[in-house]
Parts: C-alpha cells; sequence; structure tokens
C-alpha cells in the first residue's frame, strides 16, 4: 500500500457539497456527528471553514479523484481553545475517509500517512493535535501507527475526546519503523 500517491486540493463548498454530503452523512461517518445534515448545511459549513483564515478544507485525490476529506484548524483559534495550552507550531487536524463498498487494505493508513507528511511539509508546523471521539477506537489505532500519543480525556462541547500530538520527529520515527 506505500505505492498509493496523494496530491491536495480546497474543498469548493459549492461543488464539492454532494461528494461531501454523501461522505459526512453516511453511517460510517457517525463520529463526524453530521448524520442529519442537509445538503444546504454541509454546503454552509464548508463556505464558513473557506472563509476563514484559522481553517482550511482540503480533498485528497488520488489520481486525480476524491478520495478523502482533511480539515486542518490553528488550535489556538478553533476546536481546542481553553482546552489545553497550545504551542508554537500546532496544527488541528481532522480527516474522513469515505465509506467503500471495496475496501481496501491499508488505504486509510496510507491515507493518515500522506496527511500527516502533507502538514509537515510545511516548514512552521512542529506538532499535529487530533481529539478524536473517545470511543473511536479505530482512528487511535491508527494514530499511534503515524506516532501519535494520547494526552489525556478532554471534554468538548459536542463529545468527549482523546487528546493526541504527534510531533514531527514522532511521525518519522513512526513511518519509517
Amino acid at each position: 500500500m506505500t505505492d498509493l500517491t496523494f496530491s491536495f486540493r480546497p474543498v469548493d463548498p459549492l461543488r464539492d457539497a454532494e461528494l461531501l454530503h454523501s461522505w459526512i452523512t453516511h453511517p460510517k461517518a457517525a463520529f463526524w456527528m453530521m448524520q442529519d445534515a442537509k445538503l444546504e448545511d454541509i454546503e454552509r459549513a464548508y463556505m464558513e471553514i473557506a472563509a476563514d483564515e484559522h481553517q482550511q478544507a482540503l480533498l485528497g485525490l488520488r489520481d486525480g479523484v476524491p478520495a478523502f476529506l482533511v480539515e486542518r484548524y490553528d488550535p489556538v483559534h478553533r476546536e481546542l481553545v481553553g482546552l489545553y495550552e497550545p504551542r508554537p507550531g500546532d496544527v488541528g487536524m481532522h480527516f474522513l475517509t469515505p465509506a467503500t463498498d471495496t475496501p481496501e487494505h491499508g488505504f486509510t493508513k496510507a491515507v493518515i500517512t500522506a496527511v500527516m507528511a502533507h502538514l509537515f511539509e510545511d516548514p512552521a508546523v512542529e506538532r499535529v493535535v487530533v481529539e478524536p471521539d473517545v470511543r473511536n477506537k479505530a482512528v487511535h489505532a491508527l494514530n499511534a501507527a503515524v506516532g501519535f500519543v494520547a494526552e489525556r480525556e478532554i471534554q468538548k462541547p459536542e463529545k468527549e475526546a482523546l487528546l493526541s500530538f504527534c510531533t514531527r520527529e514522532q511521525f518519522t520515527e513512526a513511518v519509517s519503523a
């Protein structure tokens, strides 16, 4: 699966809304907490992200075809404000691989590896911060596989989350092992 290569492009809120709606409202995406979202809700949410200097939504492309979603955010201003002590160089991240009828072994690990490599291409990024739902054991395992270390559980308004961090060094060590 290491032969997979991906590229990234910004989400176009109007053009991509239908695709994102199908991904985000699928039962597999329950931890995104948007199961009942209407198409307009997705358009609005991604227009807000596009207009926000502290957030960015990207589509991960495989051979030019949308294959996954990435959200990058500044935890000083979004998601984790007041819930931990941010450091210079911190960046927050969410990612979603869509449900499929033909699962590909190792695909999601290849995606999170590509996402982390993409984030660390920015020399200003020193550490990636994630806050998945404490019940999302699958993503905890994926996070650990690319070097994340869980710090503690935190209470966010919408969920009990597992605050985890991955430095550039931890990522490099995890993926080269």
